[in-house]
């Protein structure tokens, strides 16, 4: 998922203008020979159920992906694991806390923010969530329900990386029921 790098007009470290920009995803400034490797944002997404295998799925508030479905989950900040930052986005966005984090799959991913498109790697984890009687739509959820995995249609599902983080799910989904 290689994406022209057109944001970089100027070197960060000594302010010559790039000359060229390009799909590669290393920026090499032709004055001072400064290396700046472009990585992408590590996003962090939980697929919850309750204690009758039901899953948790949010409608999303904003954009990108308005009025979509999507599962609860975000940006990893600096200083934290994937796991932390998947239990801060869970408390932030539908009031829950979780036990046991099991990894399940990660996916390729981009997001687009303020005219620039992120490349993005998501990690997917499969939980039980807690005390489901207090979970409320919150930061960035516009509602949330609890569903028969059956009954979703994937085709709601706003980012392609999470219809197949979806699909991975169904596909493994033996494990936790």
């Amino acid at each position: 998922m290689s994406a022209p790098i057109t944001h970089f007009h100027y070197c960060p470290r000594c302010g010559r203008v790039r000359e060229k920009p390009g799909a590669e995803p290393v920026f090499k400034c032709t004055g001072c020979g400064f290396l700046y490797h472009f990585n992408p944002t590590i996003a962090v997404a939980g697929f919850l159920l309750d204690s009758t295998h039901r899953i948790l799925l949010i409608r999303r508030a904003n954009e990108p992906k308005k009025g979509k479905l999507a599962i609860p989950g975000g940006f990893v900040d600096f200083g934290e694991t994937a796991e932390e930052a998947l239990r801060r986005e869970i408390r932030e966005e539908v009031n829950l806390t979780v036990g046991l984090l099991e990894y399940l799959c990660s996916q390729l991913n981009t997001y687009l923010y303020q005219e620039v498109t992120y490349p993005v790697l998501d990690f997917f984890f499969v939980a039980r969530a807690e005390h489901v009687e207090r979970a409320a739509a919150l930061d960035g959820v516009e509602s949330l329900f609890w569903s028969d995995p059956a009954a979703i249609n994937a085709d709601e599902i706003g980012f392609p990386s999470v219809r197949k983080g979806w699909e991975f799910f169904l596909a493994q989904r033996k494990r936790w029921f």
